[in-house]
């Protein structure tokens, strides 16, 4: 099997652009504020991380936040970007600032996707979740704008205590919304999100199970984040009924052994790189070094992409090349970001 070295580059660079945001999911990893930092990076500071983006090869870049469209100058960076070469993608909040113009505006200048959350397939369940009440009534109607102007509708959910009962509903919900990307997060407890919000780690193989089957019938495809054991899960399964393992390289590119910091990397509205927007250990701050060098020196990222270093049953799994198990998971419920997944049930045998 093949699996691309990411010791040069990064799949995907996430910038939190701004943490305002006028929601207050109980989820948050950011603690979204109401209003923006004064240190958040400038205009031309983002220019010039986008420079470093596209100079390190990385090929896709996500605005999120807080709210990207709480910038005044999101379409212009946007912009850049995109006239960079870059596959940019966002991820707003469903707020009265998601007009059809905004869209359009998008539209035209050439975003790949906007992503937005849906985090149960009614109002009470999903706006509990927000934290905002409204918020699924602007969230389907960012979807029908979406429907309108014939742009791809990627759905996020975040999967937690408060929504696995619902999940069959919101997977109808969003073969309702012709969306074509299911993307499927598994709750890290950092920012907002506690550890009592979690789903246990039997439930984690049994939406695992769901999804597994569920992807067979679907019209949509299906991603996980933050849950590289779905992959062992996915192989498993390929080695059982003697089918090639189809997921280890999904729609958008990604390669198995993706992980925090290893493919991946995160960089803060005020510069400081992470990586991931789970895994809340500093690497290093682009307005005192290139994201290129932090990304390739860090020794804290050469051990993340290194999974000789991993600890405990993570260490020594089969797995661990393609999985690895949720670095930031680890370092939420341990303090440690290369011990053991401790929300996996695998065991080698």
């Amino acid at each position: 099997m093949y699996i691309p070295n990411y010791d040069q580059a990064p799949f995907i660079t996430i910038w939190e652009v701004t943490r305002a945001c006028a929601l207050k999911c109980l989820h948050c990893r950011a603690e979204a504020q109401y209003h923006r930092h004064p240190e958040e990076l400038t205009t031309t500071e983002g220019y010039q991380l986008i420079d470093q983006i596209v100079e390190m090869g990385s090929p896709l870049l996500v605005f999120t936040g807080g709210d990207p469209l709480m910038r005044e100058d999101i379409f212009d960076l946007m912009d850049y970007a995109i006239k960079k070469g870059l596959r940019v993608s966002m991820t707003p909040s469903a707020t009265p600032k998601v007009t059809k113009n905004a869209m359009e505006i998008s539209k035209k200048l050439g975003l790949a996707r906007w992503a937005f959350s849906l985090d149960g397939s009614n109002a009470e369940i999903h706006d509990q979740f927000r934290g905002v009440s409204g918020s699924y009534d602007l969230t389907l109607q960012s979807f029908q704008y979406l429907r309108e102007l014939e742009m791809p509708i990627q759905v996020n959910t975040t999967v937690s205590r408060y929504n696995i009962h619902d999940l069959e509903n919101i997977a109808k919900k969003i073969e309702e919304l012709g969306a074509e990307l299911w993307s499927v997060f598994f709750l890290v407890p950092t920012g907002r999100g506690q550890i009592r919000d979690m789903i246990s780690p039997v439930q984690h193989e049994e939406v695992f199970k769901w999804l597994f089957e569920l992807n067979k019938t679907v019209p949509y495809d299906i991603k996980t984040t933050a849950a590289p054991h779905y992959r062992r899960y996915v192989l498993e399964q390929s080695i059982h009924d003697g089918s090639s393992a189809e997921k280890m390289q999904d729609h958008i590119g990604r390669a198995a052994g993706i992980n925090d910091g290893k493919g991946f990397i995160f960089v803060s509205h005020t510069g400081e790189v992470y990586p991931s927007g789970f895994l809340p250990v500093v690497v290093g701050n682009i307005k005192e070094e290139s994201l290129t060098s932090i990304y390739r020196n860090s020794p804290i990222l050469k051990d993340l992409r290194n999974p000789d270093t991993y600890q405990g049953k993570c260490g020594t799994c089969s797995y661990r090349e393609v999985c690895g198990g949720s670095r930031a998971r680890a370092y939420a419920v341990t303090g440690n970001y290369l011990e053991s997944d401790p929300f996996c049930i695998y065991k080698n045998e």
